[in-house]
Formats: structure tokens, sequence, C-alpha cells
């Protein structure tokens, strides 16, 4: 089946260097590690099939941002197991943190011993270009799973749903980590529906937004800038809820000119805020959300 699916591009092996170096202790909040196959098979279902994405790889990147550690996260393409993010945790648990799949087995003890293995967050992704669904009575079941270690639950959904979505977002009993800008489409504006149901829901003490994704939301060749609207308003609201991350190695991408810059991305965050605002989105912010 696996000839069937397309593959994708992988990240640029260039990274434009940013014009400021962080303090340390500062974290990137989202990274996937991939295969190769013949270790970690990717999930039969994947939308396209990806490179493989190597812990050392990205080490490189982090460096170049000037970063120190980071939350390794599920993705799609990998399937349901975890066992790829965790050893990429017990690789260097100085530095990384894990962001795990559950669903209908998970049990109190699975995750205790997810916990003790370094996972810190669940994320629940259902956009429909990467794949994956929404089922409520899971997430609720996990919820209960997950309260007594107080993960954090992480979102991935299609932008335009967000209305729709609010509610139920606005009110999980658990802190929730929106993607990718919650994956709205910067061009319509800040008046448009998803971004006015993203802006409200960053009032909710409990929902944090990670600035991540801007190469998603914003139209294709439009300046990753267009994105720093949205990113100001959200911090009026959350700048204590707001996390950045790389979101590497970019999957789901066809076209060279598509594969962003990961110093660009990181640029137009220092470009959105004065370093005081940064040090607390790349630093304190995650520190909290990781419950270090």
């Amino acid at each position: 089946m696996s000839h069937q699916i397309p593959p994708c591009l992988g990240p640029r092996t260039t990274v434009s260097a940013p014009s400021w170096r962080p303090p340390a202790g500062c974290w990137d909040t989202q990274f996937h590690v991939l295969g190769p196959e013949s270790r970690h098979p990717y999930s039969p279902d994947r939308h396209y099939t990806p490179p493989a994405a190597r812990l050392e790889d990205y080490f490189t990147l982090l460096d170049a941002l000037g970063l120190e550690r980071a939350f390794v996260v599920h993705a799609n393409t990998q399937g349901p197991c975890n066992d790829i993010y965790l050893e990429a945790v017990g690789q260097a648990p100085e530095r990384l943190l894990a962001v795990v799949r559950l669903d209908q087995t998970c049990t109190p003890e699975t995750v205790r011993d997810l916990h003790r293995r370094g996972a810190r967050g669940v994320r629940f992704a259902f956009n429909p270009q990467h794949g994956g669904r929404l089922d409520p009575s899971i997430v609720q079941h996990v919820l209960r799973c997950i309260r007594p270690w107080r993960w954090f639950v992480q979102l991935h959904f299609d932008g335009a749903r967000l209305p729709e979505l609010e509610d139920w977002i606005a009110g999980l009993d658990a802190p929730v980590l929106i993607d990718h800008l919650g994956r709205v489409a910067i061009a319509d504006g800040l008046d448009s529906a998803p971004q006015r149901a993203l802006l409200r829901l960053s009032q909710q003490r409990h929902v944090w937004v990670k600035l991540s994704g801007a190469d998603r939301v914003c139209a294709p060749g439009a300046s990753f800038d267009t994105a720093i609207p949205l990113m100001r308003r959200l911090a009026e609201n959350a700048l204590d809820r707001l996390t950045w991350g790389s979101d590497w190695p970019h999957t789901g991408y066809f076209a060279p000119a598509r594969t962003p810059d990961d110093g660009t991305l990181f640029e137009t965050l220092i470009r959105a805020f004065p370093v005081e605002d940064r040090i607390a989105i790349l630093r304190d912010n995650p520190g909290r959300l990781a419950g270090s």
C-alpha cells in the first residue's frame, strides 16, 4: 500500500541565522522525529510518506536557534505507537519531554509509566489534512487518566472548525494547548469567525496557544509577518499562556518553495515581540506547562 501514498519533502538543510540569541533555558514546544520505517513503521493510513527525521539533525537546528529544550510531539504519520518519542527522550532526558498519543485503551497505570519516561502531554490530532478524527468520548476517558499527573492536552484541528469546537474546548477540564495558531487562515483577517473564536478562547485561563505554523496559516507566498497581528492580539489576552514551536521537520510539503526556513519562522517571533515577551514565550511559559 505504501507505494500508493505520495512522498513528501524533508526539511531544508540550511537555516538562516536569527538576529537575536535567546537566553539559557528556552524551549521549542513542537518537533517530530520520524522513522526510519525499518525500525518505526509509518501508519498505513497516513496521507503522505515523510523521509526519516533524525534526532541528531533536529539538535543541529535547536543549537542554531539558540534553544536548549523541546517537546517531541506525536505525529499521525507515525501511527499509534509512542516508542519513537520515548526513545528520543531517553537519549536526551535533560533536553526533551514527550507529547504522546493515547486512546480508549489508556489506563492510569499507562500514564504513570509514560510520565516516568518523560511524557507530559497528550495530543489529539484531527486535522483532516494530516489524518485522525475527533472522538470526544475518548478525550474524556484520557482526561480522567491523565488528571492526577496534571498533563496538558494538545489539539490540532482544521481552523475552519474552530467556531463549532469553541464551546467544547472551553469546557475541557485540563490545560489545553492549541496547535499552530489554531490553523486559522490569516488572510481572512482578525474579524473572521475562526480568529474571533481563537481570541475568545485565549481569554480562558486553561487555554494556551502555540505560536507555530506560520507557514501553514499564512497564504502561500505571503510573508510570515502577516501572522504578527494575530500573535500580538493573542498576547494581549494570554501572554503568560503562549509558547513557540518550530514544527520541524515540516511534514506534508511537496514543493521546495513551500518548505519553510526555520530561521525565518523564528525571526517572525523576534519581530513580533519585545525581548521580555519573547523570554516569557520561549522560557517561562513552557517551563510552567512542563511542570518544571
